[in-house]
């Protein structure tokens, strides 16, 4: 009996003496601030493809005066075109863009265009194929979206390459000529208005309104037979390629 008591009366002690610690043990625990929630980051997201299909309604630009050289000694006149013309309808263009927010978008794009040039004096009718390519950067503000609909405005700037084939002349009264046509890269600007559709989850369709401006150069030199007879430079400079274009295209988001 007195070994129980005793074992029970040390058990007691211990307890009593055990709790105060343990309890001070809690006050010394330090709680570290709660650490942040991993949430998936969600890499590329913004990028898109694009392409695009324009129709002008008005182009102009094309030279509204030639030289004519004239030997012993040399003397260079102007002859203004009674009608001068570029049939440009039909463009294209692709690239690759992105988001940076919900309003704010840029692309890198590549365009194309074919035409016809056509000009006519009393005595004469030119004709000449012309052919550009070239690259714009384009920044957009998107305005808002509106039951899928989203305005839009934008402006751009690159460089075009403009090719002008060999010129035909058509003398009414006289031998035919053949003029080179020349080539040279030249900066580019242009706006843009429209608004896009949201025909599904990734893929938007954008219709839309683009002014763009090709800086003026050479346009075509002299036939053989008048280099020949001491005629240098340039014959004729159009005055700078500028189309009104009616655009339609698809945007389609990466991911």
């Amino acid at each position: 009996m007195f070994m129980r008591l005793a074992a029970a009366s040390g058990i007691s002690a211990l307890t009593g003496i055990a709790a105060p610690a343990y309890a001070a043990d809690l006050d010394d625990i330090i709680y570290a601030q709660e650490l942040p929630v991993t949430q998936t980051v969600e890499i590329g997201s913004g990028w898109y493809l694009r392409g695009d299909l324009g129709y002008s309604v008005k182009t102009r630009g094309a030279a509204s005066s030639s030289l004519n050289f004239t030997a012993g000694p040399p003397t260079y006149t102007a002859s203004n075109f009674d009608r001068s013309s570029i049939d440009n309808d039909w463009s294209g263009a692709i690239g690759v863009g992105y988001s940076f927010t919900d309003y704010l978008r840029g692309d890198l794009t590549f365009d194309y265009s074919e035409g016809r040039f056509r000009g006519t004096t009393g005595t004469t009718v030119d004709t000449q194929e012309i052919e550009q390519y070239g690259f714009m950067a384009n920044a957009y503000a998107d305005l808002g979206t509106f039951v899928g609909f989203t305005p839009y405005v934008g402006a751009g700037a690159g460089i075009t390459r403009v090719n002008w084939g060999a010129l035909t002349r058509d003398q009414l009264v006289g031998v035919d000529t053949s003029h080179p046509g020349k080539e040279s890269w030249r900066f580019t600007y242009a706006f843009m208005a429209g608004v896009s559709y949201d025909i599904a989850k990734n893929l938007k369709l954008d219709l839309g309104y683009r002014y763009s401006k090709v800086d003026g150069g050479p346009q075509f030199g002299y036939d053989a037979a008048t280099a020949a007879a001491g005629a240098r430079g340039v014959q004729a400079y159009d005055n700078g390629i500028e189309k009104h274009e009616m655009r339609a295209g698809l945007r389609y988001s990466l991911w």
